[in-house]
């Protein structure tokens, strides 16, 4: 899904990172460097069906090098390549990791293979999950995550030593300690995309040296305030993930 690597991209520039890559299978590089010349791009070894292959774990971990935090999920698809990739990222990546989308259904699969728990972890982790996928990190299903989100999220965080991002009507922000509950966003911003973006603004935050709790807190603050201010101005049935980035710099204005 070269769509969702590249909003994510965009949430990141639009979120203040200096310089921003995006490490995407080869053969949607171009698709990719085309939305938006001022991201970089990565390629990375592909097989034939185009899912990463297994040289491209040992070349993110390289790439990795010099970087200043590492947002992982949207479009990555859950192939078991991929999920070696995520989990050994998860465990061994010392920067600050955003973890989102098929990450955390990659996550999810380990969970349920493996005797490791979601404690392993060699970094920050803020794991951004909607209902559906925090359902599936806790063996759960939608209705109870959405009659306990409060309860549940500070559980899950606490137990595993991570900032949990429970979106949805108020996203939960919590470390199983301290817990924010958002007051910005609408309705509109449940259309596909809007995540991915929210990753790669995250990602940036963590980048300028954010606190994990402050940056995730910060960023579905503005994240939410850009669908906001784009739901005023093309309301909210139209809105669509690419506008969030282009009202990202309006949302930075009321802070700054």
């Amino acid at each position: 899904m070269a769509g969702a690597v590249a909003l994510a991209g965009l949430g990141a520039l639009r979120g203040g990172a200096g310089l921003v890559y995006l490490a995407v299978p080869k053969n949607i590089v171009n698709i990719v460097s085309a939305i938006e010349p001022s991201y970089l791009t990565l390629p990375l070894p592909s097989d034939q069906q185009g899912d990463l292959s297994s040289p491209a774990r040992q070349q993110i971990q390289q790439e990795l090098s010099g970087k200043s935090a590492c947002g992982i999920g949207p479009g990555m698809g859950t192939s078991n390549v991929v999920q070696e990739i995520v989990t050994t990222l998860y465990r061994e990546c010392s920067l600050p990791l955003v973890i989102d989308a098929d990450a955390l259904n990659c996550l999810a699969i380990h969970q349920r293979n493996s005797d490791e728990t979601l404690t392993q972890h060699a970094g920050p982790r803020i794991l951004t999950p909607h209902p559906g996928e925090f359902a599936r990190l806790t063996n759960s299903d939608i209705p109870t995550v959405q009659s306990h989100r409060e309860s549940m999220a500070i559980e899950f965080a606490g137990k595993h030593e991570i900032i949990l991002v429970l979106k949805g009507h108020q996203t939960i922000v919590t470390d199983g300690n301290r817990l924010y509950l958002n007051t910005t966003g609408n309705s509109g911003m449940s259309t596909g995309g809007t995540g991915d973006v929210l990753t790669g603004l995250t990602t940036a935050l963590l980048a300028q040296q954010l606190p994990p709790f402050e940056a995730a807190q910060l960023a579905v603050y503005l994240h939410g305030l850009a669908g906001d201010l784009a739901a005023k101005d093309l309301s909210q049935p139209a809105l669509i993930a690419s506008d969030l980035p282009r009202y990202l710099g309006p949302a930075w204005k009321t802070l700054l």
